[in-house]
């Protein structure tokens, strides 16, 4: 999808972009979503507020806080499942403005001895957003740490959360064309930034499978990054033991279409209309994450959708209890809260949830049928 029709802007990000296209050719889409999520001075990550009611989209945690606390119980069974060891890292992915963390430490209170072991290490590149996460955490009772990448994070037992990380994560998008595939890029037209292709084949590197008959126009979507950090986060938690809870929007199977989008102010935003004021996204290929998990010698479980998982761990039970007591209003806010995050009308089915582990350990909470 690439939005519907609004007014076009420009931003400086745009002018460099179309220089250096015109100077040099055609740039892939993940290039062109890396400047424009994460350029250093204007992607949309480093110069905007993206999450909340004044951003461009809401998150689960934003939504109920009923979703940070059952992943923080799901994290302490995690804990006392890998040993309960004296120490490990708690990592998230993306923590966004720190809403998951918080209601997963509160969650956690339960067992302090998991809070005493807790090394908690947020991976953020945003200056804004570790800001903000910083004043959230700062009651918590534990000084957070920050990493620009998981790689730059300790050796240590690690349990590791991220939700809404890998969906911004750059792809590269293949066409079905007479002649067989091409990489679908950014080029430049009369009116500004515009979709183009290559015009040879890509290299025999890029796994494009033939799971049926691909028509003419059928794209086929890549997350190479997004790929690689799995094959890392795998290899940490076969040598240091541990899990990783990915939550995230996407399909469950491999599967042709194009899934790219931009989001602004709540609303479907032209890919290409003025880079650096909008966010970009895409579909999670769950098969391919769980695949390449497996692959690098890692246990895999799920995907489950996001609803199925969280009734799992006890949504019902835990809404029951945060209601009593509660004014008729505040009930109400709580049930619409979690029916949002839980419906398979709202985003319950859309979102999936997907288990790495040590390949030791038994299976997960939540993952169990």
């Amino acid at each position: 999808m690439t939005g519907s029709a609004s007014p076009r802007e420009t931003t400086p990000l745009e002018e460099r972009l179309i220089a250096l296209i015109k100077s040099r050719g055609p740039i892939s889409i993940a290039d062109y979503m890396a400047d424009a999520l994460f350029h250093p001075h204007d992607g949309y990550y480093t110069s905007q507020t993206p999450i909340g009611a004044k951003g461009d989209f809401t998150t689960s945690p934003e939504i109920s806080q009923i979703f940070g606390e059952l992943i923080g119980l799901w994290l302490v069974q995690s804990w006392e499942d890998i040993g309960a060891p004296k120490a490990f890292n708690l990592v998230e992915l993306g923590p966004g403005r720190g809403a998951l963390m918080q209601d997963i430490l509160r969650a956690a209170r339960l067992r302090p001895a998991f809070l005493d072991a807790a090394r908690i290490w947020l991976v953020e590149t945003s200056g804004r957003l570790r800001h903000e996460q910083q004043r959230r955490l700062r009651d918590a009772g534990i000084a957070p740490e920050w990493a620009d990448r998981f790689a730059d994070v300790p050796a240590a037992p690690t349990l590791l959360v991220a939700n809404e990380f890998f969906d911004c994560l750059p792809i590269r998008q293949f066409m079905r064309v007479e002649t067989g595939w091409r990489e679908r890029l950014v080029g430049v037209d009369e009116k500004g930034l515009a979709f183009t292709l290559a015009e040879t084949p890509p290299l025999p590197t890029i796994d494009i499978p033939e799971m049926h008959a691909a028509a003419i126009g059928d794209i086929f979507e890549v997350n190479e990054p997004g790929e690689a950090l799995i094959d890392e986060i795998a290899r940490a938690l076969i040598e240091r033991s541990g899990r990783a809870l990915i939550i995230d929007y996407g399909h469950m199977q491999s599967g042709y279409g194009d899934t790219l989008q931009s989001i602004r102010r709540h609303a479907h935003w032209p890919v290409l209309n003025a880079p650096g004021s909008a966010d970009i996204t895409a579909h999670v290929n769950f098969e391919r994450l769980f695949t390449r998990a497996f692959a690098a010698g890692a246990a895999a479980f799920g995907p489950v959708s996001q609803g199925e998982f969280l009734e799992r761990l006890g949504l019902v039970i835990r809404l029951e209890r945060l209601s009593a007591g509660k004014s008729a209003a505040e009930a109400a806010d709580l049930f619409a809260g979690a029916h949002r995050i839980s419906s398979s009308s709202q985003m319950g089915e859309l979102f999936k949830a997907l288990c790495i582990s040590s390949p030791s350990l038994p299976e997960p909470a939540g993952f169990r049928p």
